[in-house]
């Protein structure tokens, strides 16, 4: 089939994950990053357990509320569940889908170094074969997918002319390939923290990223309306002694948005980047703020991984699914609240521990 056999549905999908008061839960680790987070709670990195974590997120009462869609990984998508007390359950996929939430699945295979690149930049690879495993996914119940490039600023002249355009070039060559299957396409091109740059640095960076991205989609014919973005939000590096105010970071995301970001995009889905659980609910919330005071014709709302999970792991510590649900819940409300521009902060419990991992992979 072509991508126009699939218009009607790819812009209804994209429609109903840009739902109001709304963001997706990125649960989509590979099995060693998945390791690192057990690790971190005493808990061994076992097929059994994965199934289990991924089982309580799947269950969690009201999820529905404030989640539009939740990104798997591979093995996730193709694994049954496993109830409390250990016994095999539905398709994880299913019990999502029945909850109203979409399915989604991670479809890159990860970043390798960019010949020709500057201070170890990247490239994301995954093209080879993405039809056929696109094709898959969509039999089993995805309805979109995401696919993350990785950028970096420094002192080193990154990022260079060629790690942009070689990221931007393999987002739309992935978009187009995988509406072609009938799946939504989440463009992630991800700017790190790394860094000591301040918050113009990033926004002038960012603003040069998207506007490389959006050509390279519309050179490969990729429909808009039925697509997402994921990017970063708009602020300082780690190590920066100058840290923007929130209102800064609301303002200063929104215009980059409104210079490089066409209308015709349903939703943007922020990624959290490494923020705490509660700085990335409050970053959100200042990012709508500023929105409902200028230009913003998407929806901006929230793709965390860490921030809606961070809590959720510690709570639940391999056995205790009430509480890991109830932290989920927790981070889940906040961010569907700063997605309307209405959260105050403290007013969920979170750990306010720094996410932040230097040169993060998953």
């Amino acid at each position: 089939m072509t991508l126009d056999a699939h218009r009607d549905d790819l812009a209804a999908t994209a429609a109903a994950l840009a739902a109001p008061g709304t963001g997706l839960l990125a649960a989509d680790e590979s099995t060693g990053t998945i390791g690192k987070r057990f690790a971190a709670i005493g808990v061994e990195n076992t097929e059994s357990n994965r199934r289990a974590y991924r089982s309580l997120l799947a269950t969690t009462p009201g999820l529905a509320a404030s989640i539009s869609g939740v990104i798997l990984y591979e093995e996730t998508l193709f694994q049954d569940s496993l109830t409390p007390a250990g016994e095999p359950g539905p398709p994880i996929v299913e019990l999502f889908a029945e909850r109203g939430i979409v399915p989604g699945i991670k479809v890159d295979q990860g970043v390798e170094a960019l010949a020709g690149g500057l201070g170890g930049e990247t490239w994301c690879t995954g093209l080879k074969g993405l039809a056929e495993r696109a094709g898959r996914a969509y039999e089993r119940g995805a309805r979109f997918a995401k696919w993350r490039a990785v950028l970096r600023i420094s002192g080193e002249g990154c990022p260079s002319e060629l790690a942009v355009r070689e990221n931007a070039w393999g987002l739309a060559r992935y978009a187009r390939a995988v509406q072609e299957a009938g799946l939504v396409p989440i463009v992630e091109p991800e700017i790190l923290m790394d860094g000591d740059h301040d918050i113009a640095t990033t926004a002038s960076v960012q603003e040069w990223v998207l506007r490389t991205v959006y050509e390279a989609l519309a050179m490969n014919g990729v429909f808009l309306e039925g697509s997402l973005l994921k990017p970063s939000m708009t602020t300082a590096g780690a190590d920066c002694p100058d840290r923007p105010s929130l209102e800064e970071v609301g303002s200063f995301t929104v215009r980059t948005l409104s210079r490089a970001v066409p209308a015709a995009v349903p939703a943007v889905l922020f990624l959290s980047g490494g923020l705490s659980e509660e700085d990335a609910s409050l970053c959100l919330n200042a990012i709508n703020e500023a929105a409902a005071l200028g230009f913003a014709p998407w929806h901006l709302g929230f793709s965390f991984g860490r921030a809606l999970q961070h809590s959720c792991l510690k709570h639940w510590a391999g056995h205790d699914v009430n509480a890991g649900q109830d932290a989920l819940l927790a981070r889940v409300r906040a961010n569907g609240a700063a997605s309307r521009g209405a959260y105050v902060a403290g007013g969920e419990p979170s750990d306010d521990a720094s996410l932040f991992v230097a040169n993060y992979s998953y």
